[in-house]
C-alpha cells in the first residue's frame, strides 16, 4: 500500500490513506446522495440529500479509523509497538511492530475491531429508534438508520473465519490455542479467507450473469481481494515459521562501508562507486548513522548537478530510516523493510552503527532457511 497520502498522527501513531479510500467516499457519496435517500426519502431538496449522503460517507469512514484505532490502542496495552494505520476501500491496516506473544493477545487485538463497529452501529440504531418514536422517518432517521446498517454489516463481516479478516485472526488465535503452533494456525486462517475468497468470487459472478446488479460485481471485487491478501498472510506465515529463531544478528552484514554527508555526488562517483561491491552507503556523524545514499537515489541526479549535489541533499533522512537492533528477530524486522531506503535497515546498538540489512541478506536467509529440517507439527492437546 505505498499509494496513499498522509492524513497526520494521532497518539503517535501515522494516519494515512490508500488512494482507493477516495474511490470508496465518492461512490457511496453519490449513491446516498443521488439514488438511495430520494428513492427511500423523497420531497427533500437537492442539496439536502446531497448533505447527508456526503455527511454519510465521512462518518462511516470516520468509523473506519475508529475501528483501526480501537486495534492500535489494544495492541499497545498488550506490548506491540504500532508503527501506522492506513485507511483503504475495503477497510483499514493497523501496522503492527512484532507479532502477538500469545493466542490471548492475538484475540484480545482481533476481536476489538468488531466489537467497536458493532457498537458504533447500536449507537446509530438508538439515534434512529428515537427518532423513529418521536415520528421523525425522514431523511435525518435514514442517515442514521443507513449508518447503523452499514456498521453492523462490517462487523458481521469482519468476523468471518477468513484471514485476513479480523475473524481469520480470531481463527488463528483459536488454532494456535489448540495446537500451540502459530505457523500452522496462520496457514490455516490464511487457507481460510483464500476459500471464501473464491466463494464470492464464484457467488458474485453466478448472480451478476443471473441479472443482478453491479453489487454482484463488487461482491466478486471483494473475493478477489480476499484472495490475493490470504496469499500473501501465508506466504509471510511460512516466511515467519522458517525465519524463527533467527536474529538480525544473524544475517546482517557488519561494518558497511561509510561515506561522507557532505560528499558531492560527482566525488562520490569518480572515486568510490567503482572501488565498491555495495549498493547502499549509511552517512554517519561519530558513528551514530543520520541518513542512507543508495545508487536509485544517485541514479536520479541529472549529471549537470552532480557537482553541487551533496550525498546529504539526496539521501533518506533519519527519521525516515529503518532502524533495529542485533537482537531483534528477523521476523519482527521484515515489515519494516520499505520506504525510501529500497529495502534497507540499518543496525545500531545504542547510537552506534554496527550493521546493515538489504534485500539479498534477507534472500540468503531464506535459502538457509529453507534448508533446515521443517518443523514436526505439535501435538494436540489431550
Amino acid at each position: 500500500m505505498t499509494a496513499s497520502f498522509r492524513l497526520g498522527r494521532l497518539a503517535g501513531v501515522d494516519l494515512a490513506a490508500h488512494w482507493s479510500v477516495l474511490i470508496i467516499f465518492g461512490l457511496l457519496a453519490w449513491s446516498l446522495s443521488a439514488s438511495r435517500f430520494p428513492a427511500e426519502y423523497p420531497g427533500n431538496p437537492a442539496w439536502a440529500y446531497g448533505v447527508a449522503g456526503v455527511a454519510a460517507a465521512v462518518v462511516f469512514l470516520l468509523g473506519l479509523l475508529v475501528h483501526e484505532v480501537s486495534h492500535a490502542v489494544v495492541a499497545r496495552r498488550n506490548g506491540l509497538a504500532v508503527e501506522s494505520i492506513t485507511l483503504w476501500v475495503f477497510g483499514g491496516v493497523a501496522r503492527l511492530q512484532g507479532e502477538p506473544r500469545s493466542p490471548g493477545v492475538d484475540l484480545r487485538v482481533a476481536g476489538v475491531g468488531p466489537l467497536v463497529s458493532l457498537l458504533i452501529g447500536a449507537g446509530f440504531g438508538a439515534v434512529a429508534i428515537v427518532l423513529a418514536a418521536a415520528d421523525n422517518t425522514g431523511l435525518v432517521f435514514g442517515t442514521f438508520a443507513w449508518l447503523a446498517g452499514i456498521n453492523i454489516m462490517l462487523a458481521l463481516f469482519n468476523v468471518l473465519p477468513a484471514a485476513p479478516l479480523d475473524g481469520g485472526r480470531l481463527l488463528r488465535a483459536a488454532l494456535w490455542r489448540w495446537r500451540g503452533d502459530r505457523t500452522w494456525a496462520a496457514i490455516s486462517a490464511a487457507r481460510a479467507g483464500r476459500v471464501l475468497g473464491l466463494l464470492l468470487i464464484f457467488f458474485g459472478l453466478w448472480q451478476f450473469l443471473a441479472g443482478a446488479t453491479v453489487g454482484a460485481l463488487w461482491l466478486a471485487l471483494i473475493g478477489w481481494f480476499l484472495v490475493g491478501a490470504a496469499t500473501a498472510e501465508e506466504q509471510q506465515a511460512r516466511l515467519g515459521g522458517a525465519l524463527g529463531g533467527v536474529r538480525v544478528a544473524d544475517i546482517m552484514s557488519t561494518q558497511p562501508e561509510t561515506v561522507p554527508a557532505d560528499l558531492t555526488v560527482a566525488e562520490f562517483v569518480d572515486g568510490h562507486l567503482w572501488s565498491t561491491p555495495h549498493s547502499a552507503f549509511p552517512l554517519v556523524d561519530g558513528g551514530r548513522p543520520v541518513g542512507l545514499v543508495t545508487l536509485n537515489r544517485i541514479r536520479g541526479v541529472p549529471p549537470d548537478r552532480r557537482a553541487t549535489t551533496t550525498l546529504r541533499d539526496i539521501a533518506c533522512a533519519r527519521d525516515e530510516l529503518t532502524l533495529a537492533s542485533p537482537e531483534e528477530p528477523v521476523i519482527e524486522l521484515l515489515p519494516r523493510l520499505n520506504g525510501c531506503a529500497d529495502g534497507r535497515a540499518l543496525i545500531v546498538r545504542g547510537e552506534q552503527l554496527v550493521g546493515i540489512v538489504s534485500p539479498s541478506d534477507v534472500s540468503r536467509a531464506v535459502q538457509r532457511a529453507s534448508l533446515r529440517h521443517p518443523r514436526e507439527p505439535a501435538t494436540p492437546p489431550t
